[in-house]
């Protein structure tokens, strides 16, 4: 599966556009820069074009979207998407933790629990979490 506009749009909500390489929180090992690029190639006072947070955003999300499709799980188009904006947002082996040994229901619940960044509950990430639910149940 691919990710519909629904899910890029909620990505892009919660992640914004930052042209400018920053640290969300202070104790991340690497830069973030465009719509949450967060790599080892981001560094300090990097600078990017929208153009190019496009493109950075399409490289992540395919490598995403491999990881949630490799789930052997059968997911509609609202839960892969609301799956693909959390694993974007929370890496691979948290979506493994989420959904192994739960049903939709227990998943959707579950994702509300992936609020902490630095040890600390942060509002965006609650946010984004009741928004991914929401989306995941949407249609079920």
């Amino acid at each position: 599966m691919k990710t519909s506009d629904t899910g890029i749009k909620l990505i892009k909500q919660f992640e914004g556009l930052r042209l400018k390489a920053y640290k969300a929180v202070s104790t991340e090992k690497y830069y973030t820069i465009g719509y949450g690029h967060y790599s080892a190639d981001v560094k300090p006072n990097m600078e990017i074009t929208e153009a190019c947070a496009e493109l950075f955003l399409r490289y992540d999300l395919e490598k995403t979207e491999n990881i949630v499709n490799n789930c052997n799980r059968t997911w509609n188009q609202n839960q892969f998407d609301a799956l693909v904006s959390f694993t974007y947002n929370c890496g691979q082996v948290n979506l493994y933790k989420l959904i192994r040994n739960r049903n939709n229901e227990q998943i959707a619940e579950a994702m509300l629990l992936y609020r902490k960044a630095g040890g600390k509950v942060l509002n965006g990430l609650v946010k984004r979490r009741k928004a991914e639910r929401e989306l995941f149940l949407k249609g079920c």
